[in-house]
């Protein structure tokens, strides 16, 4: 069969793959900034986010309109679908630290969110250093006077930029939510007006996040060809955003386009966010998905299973080194000995120009209970929770404002220093679909 004949078969087959309806109502918002009594920013979150924030209202005494930041607990997940409520800063950075809320979006609107409550609490607020039980946490007295409000307030920003290293959308958040503090106080407002401002903005930055991953599914749906199979790693999901997602915001965005007709998702070990989270979250979204152990994906791309790798980012660097869930790389190995393209999603916040290559990008270490929960005499642990692909083996970085060549990025994305403002990139003509052959 001549093939220009047999592609057209190929391409005239695929274009009748079946539009899957999503069920996106059922994926839960991950981490949210709610008001007690505010029947609006409740009505975002799930029917158990909002019993949860009922309960520890009326646990901790809430009046009306305190602050309250609700996270979905995905260590409990795919189990138990549990929320933690608190108005406290310091236990957002625990639960970031912990992994309670995860994925670079998502921990960059909850340590936005997290400066917001450290502002009430040292304005005075009534809810200062309220843990999740509405227990008091040692929070220390109101600081009224504006300078000390501000140098304090820059203390606790400086504790919740820092709750993890990789991902650079929290140091961009925590920044752009102090530099707001800043120039707020510049003008003179006093600490409650502040305290009110950056609640508004991390609601704003939630709103912004959401769009963002639309954007990004969009332009990234059209790289797939109709009925592709995708291969992803790690959760770049709705569950590590404020919702949708990114590298799942493309499957779901060329999902609706008939454009994939299955997902392989890595286990991603140690922690293991693609068998517990990534594939609870497809199969709630109505995506078939089929669950792999990492070893598995090598096998996978030989049998012609997967027709592209989709993969989110902690950290894109000016060259194109994109920092991911430990064992991207290896993915990302195997997808170029295959013949097999990788688009990594992420949004503009997550391209770092003030860091030239991979190897400036910190790599956070985690604990080695990780990989062996019984220690063994003798035997050491090595747990990085991430590690670099080079650029050579991207092939094209989608954010919100169209595909790009990993080379081309610090071009393409027009990037201030950490915690300035990042505008939304120039769109760029997408690189035509790749052919399944």
């Amino acid at each position: 069969m001549p093939r220009a004949f047999a592609l057209a078969l190929e391409y005239r087959v695929m274009d009748e793959s079946p539009r899957i309806a999503l069920r996106l109502e059922r994926l839960p918002r991950t981490v949210a900034l709610a008001a007690v009594g505010d029947e609006a920013a409740c009505a975002r979150l799930a029917p158990a986010g909002r019993e949860a924030l009922g309960r520890w209202a009326a646990e901790a005494g809430a009046p009306e309109g305190a602050p309250v930041l609700v996270l979905l607990d995905q260590t409990q997940l795919p189990g138990r679908e549990a929320y933690a409520c608190t108005a406290d800063w310091r236990r957002v950075v625990r639960a970031i630290q912990a992994l309670e809320v995860r994925g670079a979006p998502a921990i960059g609107v909850a340590g936005a969110a997290a400066v917001a409550l450290a502002a009430f609490e040292l304005a005075g607020g009534a809810l200062a250093g309220l843990d999740g039980r509405g227990a008091p946490e040692g929070a220390g007295d109101a600081v009224p006077d504006a300078a000390a409000f501000l140098a304090e307030l820059g203390e606790a920003a400086a504790a919740i930029g820092a709750a993890r290293p990789t991902a650079v959308n929290l140091e961009a958040a925590v920044g752009r939510a102090w530099a707001s503090a800043r120039a707020l106080a510049a003008t003179g407002e006093r600490p409650a007006a502040i305290a009110a401002a950056l609640a508004a903005l991390a609601r704003a930055m939630e709103a912004e996040d959401e769009a963002a991953n639309r954007a990004i599914g969009a332009n990234g749906a059209s790289l797939l060809a109709p009925g592709s199979r995708v291969l992803t790693h790690c959760n770049a999901g709705s569950l590590a955003t404020a919702f949708y997602g990114t590298a799942l915001g493309v499957v779901y965005a060329a999902a609706e386009q008939g454009r994939v007709a299955r997902v392989y998702a890595d286990e991603t070990r140690p922690v293991g966010q693609g068998a517990r989270l990534t594939a609870w979250e497809l199969s709630r979204a109505g995506v078939p998905v089929t669950l792999l152990c990492d070893s598995m994906a090598a096998s996978a791309m030989a049998q012609g299973l997967v027709d592209a790798v989709v993969v989110g980012a902690d950290r894109i660097a000016a060259n194109g080194d994109v920092a991911n869930k430990v064992g991207t790389y290896g993915v990302a190995v195997l997808a170029r000995h295959h013949g097999i393209p990788l688009y990594v999603a992420a949004p503009s916040t997550t391209i770092d120009l003030a860091c030239p290559d991979g190897s400036a990008i910190p790599i956070e270490q985690r604990a080695a209970a990780e990989v062996l929960p019984e220690p063994i005499d003798g035997v050491e642990v090595w747990n990085p929770a991430f590690d670099v692909t080079p650029a050579a083996l991207v092939t094209a970085i989608v954010t919100e404002g169209g595909a790009f060549a990993p080379g081309a990025i610090a071009d393409a994305v027009a990037v201030t220093a950490p915690g300035g403002p990042r505008p939304v990139p120039s769109p760029s003509t997408s690189p035509e679909p790749i052919e399944r052959s």
